[in-house]
């Protein structure tokens, strides 16, 4: 796969100005490092198809590709490595400005499932726009996995994925997502303000590294279990979720439908087992 690699072209952090509030009086004014969020046009283009927009996503800058192929994969578009060929940034005709916010994903052959969303997909929902809930339960094959994962481990990965958070360090406002061992050490952690950005990141690297599917990895969450991760782990073949909050019951429900394990509220020493306990070793 050919892909153009850019040195920082986007920063993930911004100033701004803030006045705190501090034992009953206002201070100065003075410099804070907030999360930058802006727009991210994902372009597609196949044989007999010119690059158009597909879908524009409220992202944090930084691993766009990873984000546009992971988002792809999300909706059906890219089923495999050998499905894409180049990822880049479209620079023909756009401002400096907007040039690194518009990623052309070019396809080897025309997908079935090609359609344009009609609205642009915001950081809080990774599923607004999309097909219906049937449509994308029909496109989970049920997860073959025989991964078992000892409650020491999980336990152990909240911190470990804390100690990679370099932006929530920084500014405190964003999600985190990483891929685990079953032995418990996080190799991979990608963060955004959009929950299911940062996930859609943790795809895309696996996609483009070849690492795909994910049959023997553990997604750790930096907040709570929502469908669309759980939809979004399923298609990866992720066979366990570990989270510091709670599933939703629709998450709940898929993941029962799908044989995944979802284990929510992990903390030092206990954690609540959502569905398919045996996969959990004491």
């Amino acid at each position: 796969m050919s892909v153009k690699v850019e040195s920082e072209p986007r920063h993930a952090t911004a100033t701004a100005r803030v006045v705190r509030f501090r034992s009953k009086a206002l201070g100065a004014a003075m410099p804070d490092e907030v999360i930058t969020e802006e727009p991210l046009e994902i372009r597609v283009e196949a044989p007999g198809l010119e690059p158009e927009p597909y879908a524009t996503i409220m992202r944090t800058p930084g691993n766009d590709f990873e984000l546009a192929v992971g988002f792809l994969a999300s909706e059906g578009i890219i089923t495999g490595r050998r499905a894409f060929s180049t990822v880049c940034y479209c620079t023909l005709g756009e401002t400096e400005e907007q040039r690194y916010n518009i990623v052309t994903v070019s396809l080897r052959e025309m997908p079935e499932s090609l359609r344009s969303r009609a609205t642009a997909i915001s950081s809080a929902c990774g599923v607004c726009g999309s097909q219906t809930i049937a449509d994308l339960r029909r496109r989970i094959a049920p997860i073959e996995s025989e991964a078992l994962v000892g409650a020491e481990a999980i336990t152990a990965m909240p911190e470990r994925l804390r100690k990679r958070q370099r932006l929530f360090k920084a500014t405190g406002a964003v999600h985190a997502a990483g891929l685990a061992s079953l032995a418990g050490e996080v190799v991979l952690c990608r963060e955004d303000v959009g929950r299911h950005n940062a996930v859609d990141k943790l795809l895309g690297k696996a996609l483009m590294d070849g690492s795909w599917p994910l049959a023997d990895k553990v997604l750790v969450l930096s907040g709570r279990i929502a469908f669309e991760l759980v939809q979004k782990a399923a298609l990866a073949s992720i066979p366990v979720i570990a989270a510091v909050g709670a599933p939703s019951s629709l998450a709940i429900e898929l993941a029962e439908e799908c044989g995944m394990t979802l284990v929510g509220f992990v903390g030092t020493d206990h954690f609540n087992v959502y569905t398919h306990p045996e996969r959990i070793i004491a």
